[in-house]
This record gives structure tokens, C-alpha cells and sequence, in this order.
């Protein structure tokens, strides 16, 4: 593997590799409004890849995609005033439209429950009408001071779910069936073995009366919240009017739920996988998941037989061709950076053998392949280096979970060892604004499988109501 020394390492700068991964790889670029990314059509392809898996999981289960409005009316917003409260400091608002000042300024979206129940209430009347499973695909906008791309933009790609329901029961269960397809999504597709869990009161999304999120373990030791589910009850669907004729004939407000993951899986992807080489990707959401690297091949005759092994290649995978003039070298480093899973190296000894070499990204191994065995060969690579990526991930998370009853370990976990702490808590928010106050760390989530280690609070000492897992965070 050769070394790119446009890369700092990561053990010398963690912050800066990121960075430059981003920039170098082509992901992004900065533009020239403050906080806001350019999606370069590399790092556009991933985000595509994990629409692709997404919209398909959604659309089994009955939701519907929709689009509604890029504003709300700030008379609007304001109907639900503990949802206001939370995005008052993150809103961009339109004041003037053409040379008129607005009477109803406009909120650019920082999120759309507001927009989707008061649509709910135009198109819910009965208990026939519901479920109503929607999710919209778009942007939104949040006024962030501090950004990094991908990880936190004043305008970052997502997908939010909303959805109305009969019973609380099955909202609550909408949102914990989400949460499922959001891991599924880290085993099957990113590599990355998410913890879910609850959010504490404090932590729950403005409105919500349970929030659910997955995490994933970087390997700085910080979380990332990737990922949120929320059921509201019916506070939402109260404020808004929205009400329904049940089948005992009397009128009832429906309960509500809302989800969403968002462009921030990227920079779990770069963080949790990437090397001092560049980017590391999972070969089922990588935009180039084999690139074909013709060495010496001047005669025509060869030539014709490696574009055929292309055209049938890419009839099952997202390949790319590199006949360009560029060294062997240059792009075996290139696309080493671009983490694409996958090299075949071929040249006219090759084609002469009716063989190809095939190399591995995550471990650099070498294979000699016949040309007709290729194409099993190649699927199973694809499975054994996802398999590899996230028995490697989840290995990290395992050994940097640190179960402790005692406050003085903490120190150590979060500085030294770096990663989750798993502690009991009592549920006093005084207790955990302690971790905030002496770590800067926060609870992440309390894990939905609860298995007690102890019974007393590792801060208070008074008697433990939860397993909660704390850690710093992005």
C-alpha cells in the first residue's frame, strides 16, 4: 500500500485527517456561503447508496414518500411552543419577499412536524385514514456556529419520517420499528454497529415524549448520534387540531411519530473506517466498488478483452475502467484514497493466463483470479470484506465499553481508554449534568436491552432506575 502524504496521519491529528479525507477524496467542498458544503458527486453517490437501501426498507413496510414546503409561517411554527423553544437558536428566517416585508415571516425548515401536521389535518378525518406512514427526502437548515462537513452543517440531506397513528401503542411501536431498520441499515450496508437506545428526558427532541437514537464509537473515542426516532403522543396533533371520527363514533386526536437519519452517516463511514491511506468503504455502499487497472496493454486485441470484462462486470457492480496515461503507481494510490473496495490489476501476461490479480483495499491481500471464476470470486470478496469492516467496528465498540460502578474510573474512560463508559443512574438530572460538569461528556442513550450490573448510581450513590451509556460525543 503506498502512502499519501496529502493525508496526516491520524494518530497525529485526528480533527485534520478527517479533513483532508474529505477534501482529498473529492466528498465535498466548501462554498462560499459560511457552514454550507458543496456535495461533490463522489460523496453525492453515498449518500445515494444509502437512499437506495433506505427508500427500499421504507416502501416494504407501506410508507409513502412525499415533498412539502422549503418554509413555515412563523405563526405556524409557533403553534407547538416546546418544539419553538428547542429550534428558536438554529432558525433562519425570511423576512422579505421581493422588496415587501414579510407580515408572517418564513422559517427555512430546521424540521417539518410543524408543516406535516397541519397537512394531517386537512387529510385525516376518520380511523379508516389512518395509518398515515409518509417520508420525505430533502434538506434542512439549522444556523449552526461551529461546522465540519458532513458531521454538522448549517444545511445537511436527510430523510424524515412522519407518521400518524390510531393508537399510541402504534406510534410507539413505529418509532422502535425504525430504529430496527436504522441498525439494519449499519450491519447490512455502512459496517458500523450502532447502539440504540432511549434518550433521557433532557436529551429527547423538543416535543417528543420518547426519543430513540442509534450511536456509533469513533475511533477518538467519541460518539456520533446518527441517527433518531421520536414518538410524540398526540401533543403535536393536539396544537394543530387534527382529529379523527373513531369506530366507536366519537372524536379522537390520533398519535404521532417522526424519524430520520441524515447526511452525518458519511463522516461515520470516513471516521470509522479510514486509514492514514484515505477512505476505507464498505463495498455494498461504495459509488466505485471495483476499478480495473489495464498495465502495459498496447495491443488492440488485449484491449478489446478488458473492455469486454468491463461491459460484463458492470451489468452486477458500480465499476470503474482507469485507462488513463496515469502511472500504474499513481492510481493504485488513487483509488487506495478513494477506498474503493476492490482492484483488478490486468495486463497482457494476465490475459495470456485468462487470469486477473484482484486486491483488497481494507488489507491490501492479492489474489490471482481465472477470468472464469471472476465473477463468483468477486462476490464473495464483497461479502468477506463487509463481514471483516464490521466484525473489525464492532471489536473497537466492545473493547472501548467499559462497565464501571466506580465515579473515580471515569476520568480514565473518557481520557485514556476513550469510548463508552456504561454506568447506573438514578434518573436525577443533577446527576447527569455531573458528567457534562467534570468530563464533558453526556448519556448517550439508555440501551433498550437493560441488563443491571449494579443497583446504585455511580454518581449519587442513591438507588439505580437504568443502564446508561455515557461517553463525549460530536
Amino acid at each position: 500500500m503506498i502512502k499519501n502524504e496529502a493525508i496526516t496521519k491520524r494518530s497525529e491529528d485526528f480533527a485534520k485527517w478527517y479533513t483532508d479525507i474529505c477534501k482529498k477524496a473529492e466528498l465535498m467542498d466548501y462554498s462560499s456561503v459560511k457552514g454550507f458544503i458543496i456535495y461533490r458527486p463522489y460523496g453525492y453517490a453515498i449518500w445515494e447508496e444509502i437512499q437506495k437501501y433506505l427508500d427500499a426498507e421504507f416502501k416494504k413496510s407501506g410508507h409513502q414518500n412525499v415533498y412539502l414546503p422549503l418554509v413555515i409561517p412563523e405563526s405556524l411554527f409557533n403553534l407547538e411552543k416546546e418544539h419553538v423553544e428547542g429550534f428558536a437558536p438554529e432558525t433562519l428566517i425570511a423576512t422579505i419577499g421581493g422588496k415587501e416585508e414579510l407580515e408572517d415571516r418564513l422559517i427555512i425548515r430546521p424540521t417539518s412536524e410543524v408543516l406535516f401536521t397541519d397537512h394531517f389535518r386537512r387529510v385525516i378525518n376518520s380511523y379508516r385514514d389512518l395509518p398515515v406512514l409518509y417520508n420525505q427526502w430533502c434538506s434542512v437548515v439549522r444556523w449552526e456556529k461551529t461546522t465540519r462537513p458532513f458531521l454538522r452543517g448549517s444545511e445537511f440531506l436527510w430523510q424524515e419520517g412522519h407518521t400518524m397513528h390510531r393508537t399510541g401503542r402504534e406510534a410507539k411501536k413505529e418509532a422502535l420499528d425504525i430504529l430496527k431498520v436504522y441498525e439494519g441499515l449499519g450491519t447490512k450496508l455502512l459496517a458500523i454497529p450502532f447502539v440504540s437506545g432511549e434518550k433521557t428526558p433532557k436529551e429527547k427532541f423538543a416535543g417528543a415524549k420518547n426519543t430513540y437514537s442509534i450511536e456509533a464509537l469513533m475511533p477518538d473515542g467519541k460518539a456520533l448520534q446518527s441517527g433518531t426516532t421520536h414518538y410524540f403522543g398526540d401533543g403535536f396533533a393536539a396544537a394543530f387540531g387534527v382529529k379523527f371520527l373513531d369506530k366507536d363514533a366519537t372524536l379522537k386526536v390520533p398519535h404521532q411519530s417522526s424519524w430520520g437519519v441524515s447526511t452525518r452517516l458519511i463522516g461515520s463511514i470516513i471516521m470509522v473506517h479510514g486509514d492514514d491511506n484515505g477512505l476505507v468503504l464498505p463495498p455494498y455502499v461504495a459509488p466505485i466498488q471495483l476499478v480495473i487497472i489495464p498495465i502495459r496493454v498496447e495491443n488492440s486485441g488485449d484491449q478489446k478483452q478488458i473492455d469486454r470484462l468491463y461491459r460484463r462486470l458492470k451489468t452486477h457492480y458500480r465499476v470503474k475502467m482507469d485507462d488513463s496515461s496515469k502511472s500504474p503507481g499513481w492510481k493504485f494510490s488513487e483509488y487506495e484514497m478513494k477506498g474503493v473496495p476492490l482492484r483488478i490489476e490486468i495486463g497482457p501476461r494476465d490475459l495470456a493466463n485468462k487470469s486477473v490479480t484482484l486486491v483488497r483495499r481494507i488489507d491490501s491481500k492479492k489474489t490471482v483470479v481465472l477470468l472464469q471464476d471472476l465473477d463468483k470470486v468477486i462476490k464473495q470478496e464483497m461479502k468477506e470484506i463487509h463481514d471483516l469492516m464490521l466484525d473489525k467496528a464492532t471489536k473497537y465498540k466492545d473493547e472501548h465499553t467499559t462497565v464501571t460502578t466506580k465515579f473515580s474510573e471515569l476520568d480514565a474512560i473518557f481520557n485514556d481508554k476513550l469510548g463508552y463508559a456504561k454506568v447506573m443512574w438514578c434518573g436525577d438530572p443533577k446527576c447527569e449534568a455531573t458528567f457534562k460538569e467534570k468530563f464533558q461528556a453526556t448519556i448517550r442513550n439508555l440501551p433498550l436491552k437493560q441488563v443491571p450490573h449494579d443497583d446504585s448510581c455511580i454518581v449519587c450513590g442513591k438507588k439505580a432506575k437504568k443502564v446508561a451509556l455515557v461517553a463525549k460525543a460530536y
